[in-house]
């Protein structure tokens, strides 16, 4: 039960329409996927979504340092059960730049190689990667299985007709929440105005700025928002200025999300410590994987703090299927988001469908591994470059 080699691919996924946010706008996802085979030809899959303006990465930034088969040489370890294929996780060790004092700059190549691992042992367990969690003690504050969970929709900032669309077909599909994209619009309570009124009174709406404002202007436009109702508010201000979150949360009556402001434990201390949020956005491949997600889960939970299950738009059925078993083994989370791989690639990447149904509805996944199969003709027809990296 040993690792024989991993392999690096960069791989470009074609949205169905281009998602715009305050700090980035795209119509592709160019996405880090790596395989790990045991000695005994078992595969598994592992991916992750670096974004430049979030923990650094580049997608091609990501591919070089794991071209770097260095890396690997503290995975030779044999493994029989969960407990060692967690050891063998912790001693990942990325090459790096130097000075990384959030703890983040591996993040999306970190999550792509542990959750290859998780994938493959899995499968050679016979156990659905969920399963891990009975044997990793960090987990067991906030560890609880369940058999289904429900995603939020989301309105990205748009024209005036595609969000009313959009807002439509969120309340005709039955979802109970969703996040609306801000920081875009000149008159953001306006356009709240609408979209409250299309999305109807029972919807628990919450806003994410993607640090689009300064801390006065976070105030006042969160104060123009209060009469519409919200939830929540994400990442209001830039990473650069999250320490004056703690005087924005005193002047708003909004509870707070950290997103860019929160990709590892070093980010999750210092908002404990600093009181500038009351949740964490944790995202798998901005955190750096499975189990580093539980250890965010965990502080936030000790601290008396919310935190919810994020994506990064364009994730293909890899990283969907390992959200899925990270929201169904993890207790109090606030909001889902994920899963959204029907409605937003023109072409999926696995050959199952883990797209949610009505209402944002989905099972708990239960075949071994991440229950997942990457599809080998759309491989070939996204992968831009692609390398090898054999262990001794």
């Amino acid at each position: 039960m040993r690792i024989e080699s991993f392999t690096i691919y960069l791989l470009k996924l074609p949205l169905k329409h281009e998602i715009k946010h305050a700090s980035a706008a795209r119509s592709d996802s160019l996405n880090l996927l790596v395989s790990c085979r045991l000695r005994d030809g078992t595969i598994g899959w592992g991916e992750g979504v670096p974004r430049p303006y979030v923990t650094g990465e580049s997608p091609e930034s990501a591919v070089a340092r794991l071209s770097d088969d260095s890396w690997s040489e503290s995975l030779t370890a044999a493994c029989h059960d969960w407990s060692e294929v967690i050891r063998l996780c912790e001693s990942i060790r990325l090459p790096g730049d130097g000075e990384d004092p959030r703890g983040c700059e591996n993040n999306a190549a970190r999550c792509a190689v542990e959750l290859a691992i998780l994938d493959a042992y899995g499968q050679a367990f016979g156990q659905p990667v969920s399963d891990l969690l009975r044997s990793f003690p960090t987990a067991a504050t906030v560890h609880q299985p369940t058999d289904t969970v429900r995603y939020s929709g989301a309105v990205t900032a748009s024209s005036p007709g595609r969000e009313r669309w959009s807002a439509v077909k969120m309340r005709v599909y039955g979802f109970r929440d969703c996040k609306v994209k801000v920081g875009i619009m000149a008159d953001e309570a306006a356009r709240m105005r609408t979209l409250r009124r299309w999305l109807g009174r029972r919807m628990v709406i919450r806003v994410d700025a993607n640090e689009a404002w300064s801390p006065e202007q976070a105030v006042s436009q969160l104060r123009s928002l209060k009469p519409y109702r919200i939830a929540a508010v994400e990442q209001p201000v830039a990473h650069e200025q999250v320490g004056t979150l703690r005087e924005v949360r005193s002047a708003i009556d909004i509870p707070v999300m950290l997103d860019e402001s929160l990709t590892s434990v070093a980010d999750a201390e210092a908002a404990i410590r600093d009181e500038t949020c009351d949740l964490f956005n944790i995202r798998l491949s901005k955190c750096g994987g499975f189990l580093n997600s539980v250890r965010l889960a965990a502080l936030a939970q000790a601290a008396g703090l919310g935190y919810q299950l994020g994506c990064h738009p364009g994730e293909s059925g890899v990283l969907s299927a390992a959200g899925r078993h990270w929201a169904c083994s993890i207790k109090n989370i606030r909001f889902l988001e994920g899963s959204y791989d029907r409605h937003l690639l023109t072409r999926r990447l696995t050959i199952e469908d883990p797209t949610f149904g009505y209402g944002g509805r989905a099972p708990s996944l239960r075949r071994p591994g991440l229950g997942v199969t990457v599809d080998p003709a759309a491989l070939s027809a996204m992968a831009e470059k692609r390398s090898e990296c054999r262990l001794g």
